[in-house]
């Protein structure tokens, strides 16, 4: 089988769908692995390490879809990917859909003919998410450092704080500061 994996077009996306260790496994398997030049880039994972895994960096998005038998992506194709859909209408395109929230991408998805898999619905026998799971885990860890990122200064709320020293008075910190109630 020959998998593609392009590089992510939607803005302030750096993840890749294949690391270089999954391109690794795959190759090992027998499998060709086409990886769009810059790919890894934003995950800090380079074509070198890619190519050391054996498979191959393409310069063209549209060259590694035509090519590719299953597409892997990390998020849903963008409008100015939907062209690439209808490439290789055989072509199965595996990543996180959210077709719920676009009915563009759906339409799209349809018009071209080819298969796609949403990570977020597949299902093991006892009915876990086994692909939607580490998501969920990422953005509950995350949750809190956002929270605190937002109570800051920059965030726009100067009084509130995060942290702190127990058994502290607010008010005699604050008039060290040179802050008046």
């Amino acid at each position: 089988m020959i998998i593609g994996v392009p590089t992510e077009v939607k803005e302030d996306e750096y993840r890749i769908a294949v690391t270089p260790a999954g391109a690794r496994e795959l190759t090992s398997a027998g499998h060709t692995v086409l990886v769009q030049k810059g790919a890894g880039d934003g995950s800090s994972m380079l074509d070198s390490e890619f190519i050391r895994t054996g498979a191959t960096v393409v310069e063209d998005a549209d060259e590694l879809w035509a090519a590719a038998d299953l597409i892997c992506k990390v998020k849903e194709p963008l409008p100015e990917e939907y062209h690439r859909l209808g490439l290789r209408p055989e072509q199965t395109l595996f990543t996180y859909l959210h077709l719920a929230a676009s009915r563009e991408c759906t339409e799209a998805l349809l018009a071209a003919g080819n298969t796609a898999i949403a990570y977020e619905t597949v299902r093991m026998p006892d009915n876990t998410l086994p692909l939607l799971a580490p998501m969920s885990e990422v953005a509950g860890r995350m949750a809190p450092l956002m929270g605190a990122h937002h109570l800051m200064r920059p965030g726009g709320h100067p009084r509130r704080r995060c942290g702190g020293v127990r058994r502290c008075d607010h008010r005699r910190r604050d008039a060290f500061r040179g802050v008046h109630p």
